[in-house]
């Protein structure tokens, strides 16, 4: 799924907290989940924000997960533009409204200027979702770091 963010002010990459709120927010949505959720920032991408991600998702290695279900939430600052992208083991089991929840919660709150926020609730939301058909196990291995990338 693809949106444009509506970004009023510069939010930093670095910002130490936003970081910090989001990595929490993956460890807790992971723990109902074997799904792997990243979440990538960068300043700019191109006119295809989809185009983009799948670069990055690559680059990530979120598709050598075991069971394919790895979300990259990609967010391009500057370009005000965000892809959501699951590997093909969700895709096999989801539909579009799955997608579209999680992108139309993540834009109403970059649309009042909640970028923290929105990525942590969106983050939230995935897992939440995921667990139905993804349910954590027992042995589960977390499979990719959880740490907010950036470029």
């Amino acid at each position: 799924m693809i949106d444009d963010l509506n970004v009023e002010g510069e939010v930093m990459l670095l910002d130490k907290n936003l970081k910090k709120d989001i990595v929490k927010a993956i460890r807790e949505a992971e723990k109902l989940t074997s799904g792997e959720i990243r979440v990538h920032i960068q300043s700019k991408c191109s006119n295809d924000p989809f185009f983009d991600g799948k670069k990055i998702f690559k680059k990530l290695q979120m598709d050598k997960t075991k069971e394919k279900n790895g979300v990259l939430i990609f967010i391009a600052l500057k370009s005000k533009k965000f892809a959501i992208l699951g590997d093909k083991g969700i895709h096999e089991k989801v539909g579009e409204d799955f997608w579209n929840d999680v992108r139309d919660t993540i834009t109403e709150y970059f649309h009042k200027d909640q970028f923290q926020m929105g990525i942590v609730t969106g983050v939230g939301l995935i897992g939440e979702k995921l667990k139905k058909y993804f349910p954590r196990q027992r042995n589960d291995k977390n499979e990719l770091p959880n740490t907010v990338s950036e470029s």
